[in-house]
């Protein structure tokens, strides 16, 4: 669930091309793709002369300027008197960049997003690395895209408080368990409640405005957990109390049929929201109706949640191609196997049924964005996770995949400050050009 994907150098050069060829309303690309490009150009360069020394020169210098802000860890400690640690038991931790200026009062909460574990193999696997223990986490990391410090990149919440809460459950912030023979602690939901109170404590309490958001398996946390982030603050009624918003980034994960006709996503979530413990912490509204497997699916809760939500998502998230439309186990001849890494490799059948999958995104959308609080900004590409690379976020041109010429860090601006409704759907893959979808 890593934001950097492997297949993203031939992403690029496909995407790249269609847009030549189509005049297609998406240009879509991942930072992986775009470092190995310039450590690659870095090299020539090195060997290079007069105007390609030059030329090196000022990349160099480029760098050196958008180097990304290194945010160095808190290990909160305290947190393991109400039980709230990791997998392996140690502290929960979580990096901060205060704030400043006029943003010294408003507070962005990310939520580390890194997938699951469903099963003692793997559970014991992410208990001995970053994502189930602070010990082995990294002691400062980068902050980018929404969580950057640059007014040009990000220039709606640059100056905000900017947190990141580290991952290190495995149920999305929500499980609530032990399992004693393998020394196995699921907590999420404490961190989460632990980690919301000690930044309350520090001064998240007084704030005049707060978002809360996270990728990937961080963005599902988002949709199950933005009315308790709302909870915890007064009501922004009469100029007085705090706006809550929640945004999640390649959370929609769809309760959908795999390329075998099972449900590789809904057995796998089956599992995890079993081991761990995650029923008694999921949305009540949707588990007065449903069961607690779906009520881990964004689909059954997104029309519920009463908290302002954006729901950002590639139509064709690559995760979920990867490993719930097509993983190995629903693949046994291979027939997707380039299909899922490469799509100038699929057939038509199998564009088909990309282009289903996509429609269902779009039709699982519907109802939520009858809201006017909520916005939506599903684009085109073949991504996962946007928000928080420089590469699709930033506003500066051949930057963020747009939708009627505006790029996500503008239309989540433009949602959260409410200088315009944000209701966007790019039009299918591969498009002509012309089709721009408002629900």
């Amino acid at each position: 669930m890593e934001a950097n994907s492997k297949p993203c150098r031939p992403l690029l050069l496909l995407v790249a091309v269609l847009v030549v060829v189509l005049s297609c309303c998406c240009c879509c690309f991942c930072a992986e793709a775009t470092a190995a490009d310039e450590q690659s150009s870095s090299r020539k360069g090195a060997a290079g002369h007069g105007r390609r020394g030059m030329r090196r020169s000022r990349r160099q210098a480029a760098a050196v300027v958008a180097a990304p802000l290194m945010v160095p860890i808190t290990v909160l400690k305290s947190a393991v008197d109400a039980g709230a640690v990791c997998m392996d038991g140690t502290p929960p931790a979580y990096h901060l960049d205060p704030g400043s200026g006029a943003g010294n009062n408003s507070w962005i909460v990310n939520l580390e997003g890194g997938g699951w574990c469903n099963n003692v193999r793997a559970c014991q696997f992410r208990k001995t690395s970053r994502r189930g223990s602070s010990d082995l986490m990294e002691k400062e990391i980068p902050f980018g895209g929404i969580m950057s410090n640059s007014p040009a990149d990000n220039p709606d919440f640059y100056n905000w408080n900017r947190v990141k809460i580290r991952y290190c459950d495995g149920a999305s912030f929500a499980g609530e368990g032990f399992d004693k023979e393998n020394g196995f602690y699921f907590r999420g939901q404490r961190i989460w409640d632990a980690t919301i109170r000690h930044l309350l404590s520090i001064g998240m309490a007084s704030a005049d405005q707060v978002l809360l958001t996270g990728c990937s398996a961080g963005g599902l946390a988002v949709i199950l957990h933005c009315d308790e982030f709302q909870a915890f603050f007064p009501p922004a009624t009469s100029g007085r109390g705090t706006t809550v918003k929640c945004l999640a980034d390649a959370g929609l994960f769809l309760d959908t049929a795999d390329v075998s006709g099972g449900r590789s996503l809904r057995s796998y979530y089956s599992d995890i929201v079993a081991m761990q413990g995650v029923a008694p912490n999921l949305p009540p509204a949707c588990i007065a109706r449903l069961d607690a497997t779906s009520c881990f699916f964004p689909q059954y809760v997104i029309d519920g949640i009463k908290t302002p939500i954006f729901l950002l998502n590639a139509a064709y998230d690559a995760w979920q191609i990867q490993e719930s439309l097509a993983p190995n186990a629903a693949d046994p001849s291979g027939a997707w196997r380039t299909c899922k890494s490469n799509r100038s490799a699929c057939d038509a059948s199998q564009m088909k049924f990309l282009q289903d999958f996509r429609d269902e995104m779009v039709a699982t959308v519907r109802g939520f964005s009858g809201s006017r609080s909520n916005g939506l900004f599903i684009n085109s590409c073949f991504a996962h996770c946007q928000s928080e690379l420089p590469a699709t976020w930033s506003n500066a041109a051949g930057g963020s995949p747009s939708i009627q010429n505006k790029g996500i860090a503008k239309s989540v601006g433009d949602w959260y400050f409410d200088r315009a409704e944000v209701k966007a759907v790019d039009c299918a893959y591969p498009c002509d050009g012309t089709c721009r979808h408002i629900i």
